[in-house]
């Protein structure tokens, strides 16, 4: 059970995530160099760096799917290290990986349905429509045949609906139109205004600019800077260094 209250929509409550000392690795291979970060209730906060930096690999061991893990990642007062995937969804977390994960050969209703439902409050169908209309029209559409961006407010709706609070959004905005990324932005500030957590793992700066309300940089395994919401635009000399725009 979370001991963290929950917070009214649209205000910002106690620290939700707390990562202390995260160090992870693949084989051989160390990747994360005592990542040190944490997350608020109803925040969106972002994960800032290069390829390789280490972000995705934070939210994998996040969300125990990297077993090489040391440290401490608490949620809701619960420490996470050492507890497997599925116990750590049932408390509300959900990852949403880059290339999306959607089940190519099942239809979008067969895709929104599939995944159990791990905790109460998720989205019912009707309400994920409403926030991705074109999710309604393509129904009977194979996961083939949709959009990249299509394919990205699938794999964001059918997580909604498993009943998780806290979403884990790795580059939800890779390779797509403007005008969809312009639609990714306006559904993630819509979840912040309904009582949505949400990490966000980006590398467009002016995207996430638009919607976080803090930034952390990553470089080599762990967190360099830290920048807030507003001052994003300020720092965009030094954050260009830190990405190598």
């Amino acid at each position: 059970m979370h001991d963290a209250a929950i917070a009214p929509a649209g205000t910002i409550g106690t620290a939700e995530l707390v990562v202390s000392g995260l160090n992870a690795w693949y084989g051989e291979s160390h990747v994360l160099h005592g990542m040190e970060f944490e997350v608020r209730r109803g925040e969106v906060v972002t994960l800032l760096g290069r390829n390789g930096a280490g972000k995705t690999t934070t939210m994998k061991a996040v969300m125990g799917m990297i077993p090489d893990r040391k440290g401490s990642v608490r949620f809701g007062g619960t420490e996470l290290i050492g507890m497997p995937s599925n116990k750590i969804a049932r408390l509300g977390l959900a990852f949403c990986p880059e290339e999306r994960g959607i089940f190519s050969s099942l239809n979008v209703l067969e895709n929104l349905t599939l995944p159990p439902v791990v905790k109460p409050g998720g989205m019912s169908l009707e309400e994920i429509y409403q926030i991705f209309p074109n999710l309604q029209e393509r129904l009977k559409s194979q996961g083939t045949k949709l959009s990249g961006g299509e394919q990205q407010m699938l794999a964001i709706g059918r997580i909604l609906r498993t009943g998780a609070d806290f979403l884990l959004l790795d580059e939800p905005t890779e390779g797509l139109a403007p005008v969809i990324v312009q639609q990714i932005g306006a559904m993630i500030r819509l979840l912040k205004q309904r009582g949505y957590t949400i990490l966000l793992v980006e590398q467009n700066f002016h995207f996430a600019s638009t919607v976080a309300d803090r930034h952390y940089v990553v470089e080599h395994g762990k967190v360099i800077d830290t920048i807030a919401g507003d001052q994003l635009q300020a720092n965009i000399a030094k954050l260009e260094t830190y990405l190598g725009v």
